[in-house]
């Protein structure tokens, strides 16, 4: 939209000038971002992300996903940055530049055998970035690691203070 309107603009100026309009990013991963979680954000994502599980959602998503964005702060611990309510059956946007990995935590289980579904694998294989999914359908939350690892998107559980599982296709 904005770029039919600035081709619209140049089209009707006195002077055409060519319009230098950088390409939409395609993904928030920067060199600092590691495709699979340093372990503090993997345990800091399994313990304030399973805080968060059973909570409502304010605003007018009474059934919304609840997505963190984590981020680190001026001293290097990991932080919440962003925490929002996300639509349930939405694929997740790029996150902002700066983000280390997304925590999802989903109401409800839509695959078979529980565990991340295939729009969150998606999301990793764009962004090559970690995602955590949180179920909040049980007690205890269960929750996955989705990384990024050798060119492929791989799943792993991660237990209740960030101990991990082997790795899953």
């Amino acid at each position: 939209m904005i770029l039919s309107l600035l081709a619209a603009a140049a089209l009707t100026s006195d002077v055409a000038a060519p319009i230098d309009v950088p390409p939409p990013p395609t993904s928030a991963r920067t060199e600092t971002t590691p495709p699979v979680a340093d372990s503090d954000v993997r345990e800091f994502a399994a313990i304030a992300g399973r805080k968060v599980a059973g909570r409502p959602v304010n605003g007018p998503l009474g059934n919304a996903d609840k997505i963190l964005l984590l981020t680190r702060d001026k001293a290097g611990f990991p932080t919440i940055g962003i925490s929002s309510g996300f639509p349930t059956r939405q694929s997740l946007p790029v996150p902002p530049a700066g983000t280390l990995a997304v925590v999802r935590l989903r109401q409800i289980s839509e695959t078979i055998i529980p565990g991340p579904t295939a729009d969150d694998l998606a999301f990793v294989r764009v962004n090559r970035m970690p995602l955590f999914v949180i179920g909040e359908w049980a007690r205890p939350a269960p929750m996955w690691e989705v990384a990024w690892v050798d060119g492929t998107v791989l799943y792993r559980s991660i237990g209740e203070v960030g101990e991990i599982g082997p790795w899953r296709d």
